[in-house]
């Protein structure tokens, strides 16, 4: 299978790079470095999309398009919302809501929700959801609040899973998924936390390393999964 793989930073595409080893082959396209490995039975082409939605967005519209990609896999570290989801907490996404999206004063929708989509949730895959945990036993599912702002404010924490039931925060999440759900192209989303509750940018700068490399270990279970 062709898969795409889009991670925000460069600290956290270094430890994929260094549990992949070396690449068939290195591209730039549109911009976006591309480096190309055989794993498995995959053929993944890994990208650093850079922080943020649109960033994000476009990485993944260039996988599609270019190498028309038959599924994408975002990893990467996030913040913790809930004392449950402590540092280093690797989890595989189940649902996304964009929590910053409003066009509610034009169209009437309720804040956060797409119009053309039934609820505020995004939903990743279900199968690939499924073979995550069948591969890596004890990942937890969770929701993902997803917008283009990085979250230190334990009370703003707090606010996303009590609006909208969050266990993490990031701000890659939506883009990727809502750009993959209309080309049709299957999303799944291994996250690690960084920074807990309680914690921010200076936790988050001291654990990028460690939590990325738990989704890498994640991600190699499941990418050798039958």
């Amino acid at each position: 299978m062709k898969i795409g793989m889009i991670v925000a930073m460069e600290r956290e595409i270094e430890s994929a790079m260094a549990a992949f080893g070396a690449p068939v082959r290195r591209e730039t396209v549109t911009g976006i470095d591309v480096s190309v490995y055989k794993i498995g039975e995959h053929e993944v082409y890994l990208t650093r999309s850079g922080a943020g939605e649109i960033y994000a967005a476009g990485a993944a519209q260039t996988l599609i398009t270019k190498y028309g990609v038959q599924a994408i896999i975002n990893y990467g570290i996030v913040g913790g919302l809930t004392e449950e989801m402590s540092l280093c907490r690797t989890a595989v996404v189940e649902k996304v809501v964009h929590y910053d999206f409003d066009t509610s004063a034009i169209d009437g929708c309720e804040p956060a929700r797409y119009i053309s989509y039934p609820s505020v949730f995004l939903e990743t895959d279900k199968a690939l959801l499924e073979r995550a945990c069948g591969a890596v036993p004890g990942l937890k599912r969770v929701v993902c609040a997803s917008g283009d702002k990085f979250v230190a404010d334990p009370e703003k924490k707090r606010e996303l899973h009590e609006k909208f039931g969050a266990d993490i925060c990031e701000m890659e999440a939506a883009g990727i998924l809502l750009t993959a759900d209309r080309a049709g192209v299957p999303v799944l989303m291994i996250k690690s936390v960084s920074d807990s509750l309680f914690g921010g940018a200076e936790e988050a700068e001291k654990s990028v390393e460690q939590a990325a490399g738990e989704c890498v270990k994640a991600l190699m279970a499941v990418l050798y999964s039958a």
